[in-house]
């Protein structure tokens, strides 16, 4: 009788479970819009913030939303310093994927900062509102090393490298950077930097020479940068939710929708029972890459 009312109560749970799984799933982690799944004209809000270090959640954000036909049109709200080359490469060719279909229109509203590569999103959309005091910019590129060939023999270690090709412990911390090796690095960071001007004046419809200008890694404030054409107007995240609404002819109060961070017991509940719908991937390293550059 005892296991008997154990199992029951193991199946109402799980049962429970399942339809909290449901419930969060559908309506709490994807739409926080008042009136629902029913709700017309909506605009989609969807934040960078912080350290830009993987793209994969904004693309699929920026996918799902522009596939919804009540998604009339997609706000970024940045406020990062930047990050990772590669992962702010892949969210600007995304957002330019979407200003070439013409359906959805795309603005950003920059926070406190939105610097780096969180400019290099920005420039992607087609409108983009600032605060007077927010900080943007930084169109550049950064590598930092260290050098602690010093420090080792002070304290009597010694920094042994075997490696396969004459370029393979390039900035290694453990002996000086040569001239070469130096000229080398600065070679990949000028084409990388080259990259991010060519993206800013493809993205701002701007001459190259017009951004090269700008791109000497400096911060501007908001109404800095709308002095010399990288921001075109000032405003609020409300203000630029309402120029927004009266760019697609949404009258009235528009809808937004915000996509909420899933719980720990929801993300426990989806790798349960929808586990083949998250693509999880393991963090891999690469053998012997001990430096990053980043915007």
């Amino acid at each position: 009788m005892q296991r008997k009312s154990i199992l029951i109560g193991s199946l109402y749970f799980l049962l429970f479970s399942f339809l909290f799984f449901l419930f969060s799933y559908f309506f709490v982690s994807n739409d926080d819009s008042p009136s629902g799944w029913g709700a017309q004209d909506k605009i989609a809000l969807i934040r960078v913030e912080g350290v830009i270090t993987d793209s994969r959640k904004i693309i699929q954000e920026l996918r799902r939303y522009r596939k919804d036909p009540n998604i009339k049109a997609i706000l970024i709200r940045v406020d990062s310093p930047g990050g990772a080359v590669a992962p702010s490469q892949e969210i600007y060719d995304e957002l330019i994927d979407i200003q070439k279909e013409g359906v959805t229109k795309v603005i950003t509203s920059m926070g406190t900062v939105a610097a780096s590569g969180g400019y290099y999103i920005a420039s992607a959309t087609d409108l983009i509102f600032a605060n007077p005091g927010t900080l943007t910019g930084s169109i550049g590129v950064i590598m930092e090393l260290t050098n602690v060939e010093g420090l080792l023999q002070k304290i009597g270690i010694e920094g042994i490298t075997i490696k396969s090709g004459e370029n393979k412990d390039v900035g290694s911390p453990f002996r000086k950077m040569t001239t070469r090796e130096r000229a080398l690095l600065q070679s990949v960071l000028d084409d990388v930097h080259g990259q991010f001007i060519e993206a800013v004046a493809q993205g701002r419809s701007l001459e190259i020479e017009t951004v090269r200008k700008l791109a000497d890694g400096r911060i501007f404030t908001g109404r800095q940068a709308m002095a010399v054409g990288l921001v075109d107007e000032m405003g609020s995240l409300q203000a630029a939710i309402e120029k927004l609404a009266e760019m697609v002819g949404i009258e009235g109060e528009p809808h937004i929708v915000e996509t909420k961070e899933k719980t720990p017991l929801l993300e426990f509940l989806e790798a349960r029972f929808w586990g083949s719908i998250q693509n999880t991937k393991l963090p891999i390293s690469s053998i012997g890459m001990h430096y990053l550059f980043s915007f």
